[in-house]
């Protein structure tokens, strides 16, 4: 972004009064993200974003300096203990109230405090409130009292506003483990709750046990202050890449010094001890807590290196006390989400009816009850629910990157969506499992749209995504209020009679996510598919399958296959083409010449491939601009095959292909989607649209049928002498939605694909062979035949 830009940028923000930093500011932030040109991060929730001169002085850092294990070395013991003094500093506190223990994240901290809290007593309880990360309530399942208890939302809120009787001291211990932040929607939980429960201002039924309060604080840490001189929590759980984005797989317990007698461990491992012996059982753990605690050799340079993590924030967001500089970033993202939320409840549809559902418990009037969190879901103009995982694929295409479903909180989500115990079993019972793409069951949302923000955050990724929702849910839509039902919309289209029925091309795709090679006439079977189809895949300098998802070029890379010449043959715009033999360079057991076997993955199995040559990885690096790229060819000497709910009977062998052995597409039915999309000019090319529009299917049998959609209902087909299984429909994504022909983004078809099957984004059908394919060819004149 240019000074101009940013100039504009702060007006504007000023204006608006949504932004905190100055344009000098700003010219340093954008300075420090330029790897995020052109992408909207909108999930800071999930983890925050490292900045480049961070990674680079962490780098500068240990390319400097010795740092050997700690129990080595007393100079990096001494570094990691100003890191703990840092840490303690940033939380306005310091050691003489609080221990540090680092651990690998939130949930390890969690899991700490269930494993060694000493439950003591006859009245000891575990409460944790209902709307808490799933590490929370895998809690109960290690903690050690025999009263373990969810606490609703409002009646923890209503402990911070009431006045009870304090009762006595007691012998049991107890705890209550809450959120600082609801990382569902940004909710801030009083922490003046915290006094409330050490001073014993509690309910009847909270009475005759002393408590301990520990603060899952992963959510709020992120963009506000935590003041650990004013909230003196027992425990604090954090992460410290929710912070600073780097590193990850880090994060630190607190412990104060009121509850430090209140843990028990017993494990201990290398570091933890001052003796041990081996053939007596006898050993006597260190005195200082978090030496106790930290088991083994802790991660030494990644603790060293959240120094810089320190720095860069102070850098960027300057301040002349650290707890201003996160006060200031805590209204930088609470303003930037009270934008976004207003804006999202002013969206109506033609119909007057709204186009967002909120899920907030607040009105966003203040920051100190909302953080920079919207959580939402988008309805249709009928008031039927737009499934998450549409809109997401939606969001891709608009390079938005959010994070939707139930956010590992599974109790702020069933209690936001209105879903009750039953409900959410009938959901699992139906196939739906955490962090998958099942959106809507009898539609009724499993999960929602979370939007978080973070300091580097800017009013026009806020604004990209308002503009994407206005662009692809706020307009008329062609057909009547309310939709059909796919069942019902499949019963509209008959299954048309067989000679109705021709097979059109043949698409073989040599390369996985390159251009097809069409053939008209006829093409060979093998027990994986199509001869040659998806052999070969490009992949990353670090071995990771590249497709069109990560860049668009690759629908230019167009291969030929010559069998007379045994050669495939690759071209790209205004390069001269390269030639690949069809021959595999290798012997079984041994290799020759250059070739090498490679590893990479697909769809989670992996595979072992051949590299086909520095020549062809020069020419690939030049056409798609990327470095470090190689070709790789499946090694058929390894199998691999399409698992159906996890288990390998009955299933087919496949190649590099996602799923199935065979896509089947029906250009009756593309020609039919055609007609419902609202920004394709019907005067135009139609023959040219429909062939684009079927490339962006990337089928490999392509039909012609005289019913739309009828392929669906199939179950059996026989084309020529060869039988086909139907395995399913296919489940679309972004990828339709790039053009083919010159590797642009569209929000189409796919947006009216969802629409017009109410977010089911299914089309086209898989097929496996059923009987014997020795030396089977298919043909473009072969007969079709529905068996079933």
């Amino acid at each position: 972004m240019s000074l101009l830009e940013i100039v504009k940028l702060s007006r504007l923000s000023r204006m608006t009064a949504l932004e905190e930093y100055s344009v000098e500011e700003w010219r340093n932030i954008f300075n420090e993200f330029q790897r995020i040109r052109g992408e909207h991060y909108l999930d800071h929730a999930g983890a925050n974003l490292y900045s480049e001169t961070q990674l680079q002085e962490c780098f500068r850092d240990l390319s400097q300096n010795l740092y050997c294990n700690p129990h080595t070395s007393k100079s990096t013991e001494d570094l990691i203990d100003q890191v703990r003094y840092r840490i303690l500093e940033h939380f306005n506190t310091d050691s003489s109230k609080y221990h540090v223990i680092f651990t690998s994240g939130t949930t390890a901290s969690l899991k700490i405090v269930a494993e060694t809290f000493n439950f003591t007593g006859n009245h000891s309880q575990f409460r944790y409130l209902r709307d808490s990360h799933t590490s929370v309530l895998g809690m109960r399942e290690l903690v050690t009292s025999q009263k373990i208890v969810p606490i609703e939302k409002d009646e923890l809120l209503a402990i911070s506003k009431g006045k009870f009787h304090c009762f006595p001291e007691s012998e049991s211990k107890s705890l209550i483990v809450f959120p600082a932040q609801c990382n569902f929607n940004g909710f801030k939980y009083p922490l003046e709750l915290i006094e409330n429960f050490h001073s014993k201002n509690l309910p009847s039924d909270f009475q005759n046990s002393e408590w301990f309060v520990c603060l899952d604080a992963a959510s709020f840490v992120s963009t506000n202050h935590l003041n650990l001189s004013h909230f003196t929590p027992d425990f604090v759980c954090i992460s410290f890449y929710k912070i600073f984005g780097y590193p990850t797989g880090l994060g630190a317990l607190l412990v104060s010094k009121r509850a430090e007698d209140a843990l028990r461990k017993r494990y201990y491992g290398g570091g933890t001890v001052k003796i041990a012996m081996s053939q007596l059982n006898f050993h006597e753990k260190r005195d200082c807590l978090h030496e106790r605690f930290e088991d083994g050799t802790i991660p030494f340079i990644s603790i060293i290196s959240l120094l810089h993590g320190f720095s860069t924030l102070k850098r960027l967001i300057p301040s002349t006390q650290e707890a201003r500089t996160m006060e200031r970033i805590s209204r930088h993202t609470f303003n930037l989400a009270k934008y976004l939320r207003d804006r999202l409840a002013a969206l109506k549809h033609t119909s007057g009816e709204d186009v967002v559902r909120l899920y907030s418990d607040t009105d966003y009037s203040s920051s100190s009850a909302q953080g920079g969190i919207v959580n939402f879901n988008i309805l249709h103009s009928d008031g039927s629910f737009v499934g998450f995982a549409e809109f997401a694929c939606m969001a891709s295409i608009y390079n938005i990157i959010i994070r939707t479903g139930c956010f590992c909180n599974p109790g702020a989500c069933q209690r936001h969506l209105k879903l009750s115990n039953e409900d959410v079993r009938a959901h699992f019972q139906a196939g739906h499992i955490c962090g998958d793409a099942y959106d809507l069951i009898n539609g009724i949302p499993t999960g929602s749209i979370r939007v978080s923000m973070g300091y580097m955050t800017t009013k026009a990724n806020v604004d990209a995504l308002i503009n994407m929702i206005e662009n692809c849910y706020c307009r008329p839509t062609k057909l009547p209020v309310q939709l059909e039902s796919i069942s019902s919309m499949y019963k509209r289209f008959p299954v048309a009679k067989m000679d109705e029925i021709k097979l059109e091309m043949i698409c073989i795709y040599p390369i996985k996510s390159c251009a097809a090679f069409k053939v008209f006439d006829r093409w060979p079977l093998t027990p994986r598919g199509f001869l040659f189809d998806r052999e070969w895949m490009i992949v990353t300098e670090k071995g990771v399958a590249l497709t069109q998802k990560n860049n668009t070029r690759l629908c230019l890379i167009r291969p030929s296959i010559d069998q007379e010449r045994g050669k495939m043959i690759l071209n790209f715009p205004e390069m001269e083409s390269i030639d690949v033999e069809l021959k595999l360079n290798v012997e079984r057991g041994r290799m020759i010449e250059d070739s090498s076997l490679c590893q990479s993955k697909v769809c989670g199995d992996r595979v072992q491939g051949f590299d086909c040559g520095e020549k062809i990885a020069q020419w690939l690096e030049e056409a798609l601009n990327m470095p470090g790229l190689r070709l790789l060819r499946k090694n058929n000497d390894e199998k691999r095959f399409f698992r159906k709910n996890g288990s390998l009977q009955d299933c087919p062998e496949i190649s590099l292909a996602n799923q199935a052995q065979f896509l089947l597409i029906n250009s009756t039915s593309v020609s039919w989607l055609m007609d419902q999309v609202r920004d394709w000019d019907e005067e135009g090319d139609r023959e040219g649209l429909l062939s684009n529009v079927i490339d962006r299917f990337r089928g490999n049998i392509v039909i012609k049928s005289s019913k739309s959609l009828e392929e669906a209902a199939w179950k059996i087909v026989r084309i020529g002498q060869i039988l086909f299984k139907v395995d399913g429909q296919c489940t679309r994504c972004q990828m339709i939605c790039i053009d083919q022909r010159s590797g642009e983004k569209t929000a189409e078809p796919l947006r009216t694909l969802a629409r017009e099957f109410e977010g089911k984004m299914k089309f086209g059908i898989y097929l496996s062979q059923m009987n014997d394919f020795t030396n089977s060819v298919l043909s473009c004149i072969d007969r079709i035949e529905i068996v079933e």
